[in-house]
C-alpha cells in the first residue's frame, strides 16, 4: 500500500463513507489534474465523470482560474468581512445580482415566465439585490431558512411559527436546519432529536410515481407519463391545510428542475412553475437550492416533457435559449425569494457559498443598535478574497459565446451517447437535465423492481467503472454522470461506455 493511502487509513474519516469497507482497500489517491482527467500515485489516469462531487465546472488546473488566483495571492488571502470590506466580495456580489438580474429580464422578454393574465408584471416577485457569503451549500441553506424564519416573525408579528414545506426526498446540507428540511431517512433519521419539524410533499418522481399510470418504456420516464398532475394537487393540499390551520408555510424549499442526492429526480416541464405560483399564492416564500444545479448544470438545452403538452406547443419558443441561464430556477421561468449558490460558485477551486435574497428581506434587518435587528449569523471565511477571485474567474468563463455553445455542444453529446444505454435490461431510466444525468439501476425494465441497497448495485458498477480509469460515485441504485464542461466527444463517449460496460459486467 502507498504511505499516502497508510496515512488515510490511519487518520482520514471520509463523508457519506462506509469506513469498515474503506479500510478493506487501498483507496485511490489523487495527486493531480488536468482538464476532465485526473492522476493518481501510480501515475494512472482517471476520468472525473462526477466534477469531483458536482463543483468542478471548467476542469482541473484551469489556466485562467489559476491565474485569477495568483493574482489575489499577490495582495491578500483573507481578511474579515465582521467590519471590513474587499474589493473581490464586492464585485463577486455585484456580479451574482446582476446574473439574477439579467436572468430574471431574459425570463421576462422570452416567455412572459412573471407576467399575469392581464400581461402585466407581477411586481411581488422582487428581484434579488443582497448577497451573504458562506462557506459550502449546507451554510448558504442555513442562512436562507435563517432569514426567512426571522422575516417571517418580523413581518407576521413575534407569536408567528414560521414552518416548511420541502419535497420528499430531498436533501439540503447536513447542518441542523438544513438537514431539518431534508427527508431522506438513511442520512435524516438518527438526527430526528435535534432537528425542528417541517412538512414533506410528495416530488414528481415520474419513473416512480403512483400515479403515472403508464407501462414502463425505453424512454424517459417523463416522455411517456399519463397522470393527472397529482403531485401538483398534493403541494395545494399541504399549502390549503396549513392555510386552515392559520398558519401559512414560511417558505417552499426545492431544488429546480432536478432533486440531487434525492437520486437525480427530473422534474416535468411545468411542474415547478405550478407548485411554485401555488406556494405564492399562500404567502409562502421561495428557497430555490440551487448548490447542484447552478452555474448552467440544468440550464443549456430545452427539457423533456410529455410527448404532447396540454395545448401542443413547444415548451419554448424558438428564439428562445435558456442555455443563456446560470440557474435552474431561471430556466424554469421561477423567481425566489432566496437563490443558495455553492459548489461550481469557485468552479471546485475553494470552498464558498451565497445566498441572494430581496431588498424587502434585508430592509426587515435593518434597524438602530439597540433595537438588535442585526442577522446574528456569521463564518469566520465568509467573502474570502480567494474564493471570490476564483468565483468571478469562473462566472468570467460561463458566460462567454464560446462556453455557452460549447455546453450545448456538450448536453447534446451527452444525450446522444446516454442512447446506448437503452439496450440493458438493467437500466429502467435515464434521466437528463442539462449535464446532469442520472441512472436508474433495475432487476430488469419491465418491472421496474429496485435492487435491495445491501446488494449495492450502485458501488459495484462504479467499482467497474473505476477499473475502466473513470470515477464517480452512486445515489443508491442511481449512478450519475455529471461531466466538467471541458470534456471531449471522446471522453464523453468512454465515460458513457464505461458505464454500459461496468452495467454489463456486474448486473447481467
Amino acid at each position: 500500500m502507498h504511505p499516502i493511502a497508510r496515512l488515510d487509513h490511519a487518520h482520514v474519516w471520509h463523508p457519506f463513507t462506509q469506513m469498515r469497507d474503506w479500510l478493506r482497500r487501498e483507496p485511490i489517491v489523487i495527486t493531480s489534474g488536468q482538464g476532465a482527467v485526473l492522476r493518481d500515485v501510480h501515475g494512472r489516469e482517471y476520468l472525473d465523470a462526477n466534477s469531483s462531487i458536482w463543483t468542478n465546472l471548467h476542469g482541473h488546473n484551469h489556466p485562467k482560474l489559476n491565474a485569477a488566483l495568483k493574482r489575489q495571492l499577490g495582495k491578500i488571502a483573507h481578511s474579515s468581512a465582521l467590519g471590513f470590506a474587499n474589493e473581490p466580495a464586492s464585485l463577486l456580489a455585484e456580479k451574482l445580482v446582476g446574473m439574477a438580474s439579467g436572468e430574471r429580464r431574459m425570463a421576462n422578454s422570452s416567455r412572459g415566465a412573471f407576467r399575469r393574465k392581464d400581461s402585466t408584471l407581477d411586481t411581488r416577485r422582487s428581484p434579488l439585490t443582497k448577497v451573504f457569503f458562506s462557506d459550502d451549500g449546507s451554510t448558504a441553506m442555513e442562512v436562507a431558512l435563517k432569514l426567512a424564519y426571522e422575516f417571517t416573525r418580523r413581518t407576521r408579528g413575534p407569536k408567528a411559527k414560521p414552518r416548511f414545506l420541502s419535497l420528499a426526498g430531498a436533501y439540503h446540507g447536513d447542518t441542523v436546519g438544513a438537514v431539518s428540511l431534508g427527508h431522506i431517512d438513511l442520512f435524516h433519521k438518527a438526527y430526528g432529536g435535534l432537528l425542528f419539524k417541517t412538512d414533506a410533499v410528495m416530488s414528481p418522481y415520474c419513473y416512480r410515481c403512483p400515479f403515472n399510470r403508464a407501462q414502463p418504456e425505453r424512454a424517459d420516464a417523463r416522455e411517456y407519463r399519463k397522470c393527472n398532475w397529482e403531485c401538483v394537487g398534493k403541494v395545494e393540499a399541504k399549502c390549503s391545510a396549513a392555510r386552515k390551520r392559520g398558519n401559512d408555510y414560511a417558505a417552499f424549499v426545492f431544488e429546480p428542475l432536478m432533486q440531487g442526492a434525492a437520486g437525480m429526480i427530473p422534474q416535468p416541464n411545468g411542474w415547478l412553475r405550478r407548485v411554485t405560483d401555488l406556494a405564492r399564492s399562500h404567502g409562502a416564500l421561495l428557497v430555490a437550492d440551487e448548490v447542484m444545479t447552478g452555474f448552467g448544470r440544468v440550464g443549456a438545452g430545452e427539457k423533456v416533457g410529455q410527448r404532447e403538452s396540454e395545448n401542443g406547443a413547444r415548451a419554448h419558443s424558438p428564439t428562445f435559449s435558456p442555455a443563456h441561464f446560470l440557474t435552474g430556477s431561471a430556466s424554469a421561468g421561477v423567481q425566489p425569494d432566496f437563490l443558495a449558490l455553492a459548489k461550481g460558485l469557485t468552479g471546485g477551486y475553494l470552498p464558498m457559498a451565497a445566498t441572494l435574497t430581496t431588498q424587502a428581506v434585508f430592509d426587515a434587518f435593518l434597524g438602530e443598535y439597540e433595537e438588535f435587528k442585526t442577522f446574528f449569523h456569521g463564518h469566520s471565511y465568509t467573502g474570502n478574497q480567494l474564493g471570490a477571485a476564483a468565483a468571478l474567474a469562473s462566472l468570467d468563463l460561463l458566460t462567454t459565446k464560446t462556453s455557452v455553445a460549447a455546453r450545448v455542444r456538450l448536453e447534446e453529446d451527452l444525450r446522444r451517447e446516454l442512447k446506448s444505454l437503452w439496450s440493458l435490461s438493467n437500466v429502467g431510466d435515464v434521466r437528463q437535465v442539462g449535464l446532469v444525468a442520472g441512472i436508474e439501476l433495475v432487476r430488469d425494465w419491465r418491472t421496474r423492481e429496485p435492487f435491495e441497497l445491501r446488494e449495492r448495485a450502485g458501488i459495484r458498477v462504479c467499482d467497474a467503472m473505476a477499473r475502466r480509469g473513470v470515477l464517480t460515485r452512486p445515489i443508491g441504485n442511481v449512478v450519475v454522470l455529471m461531466p466538467p464542461y471541458c470534456t471531449t466527444r471522446a471522453q464523453l463517449k468512454t465515460m458513457v461506455g464505461a458505464l454500459r460496460n461496468g452495467v454489463a459486467e456486474t448486473l447481467s
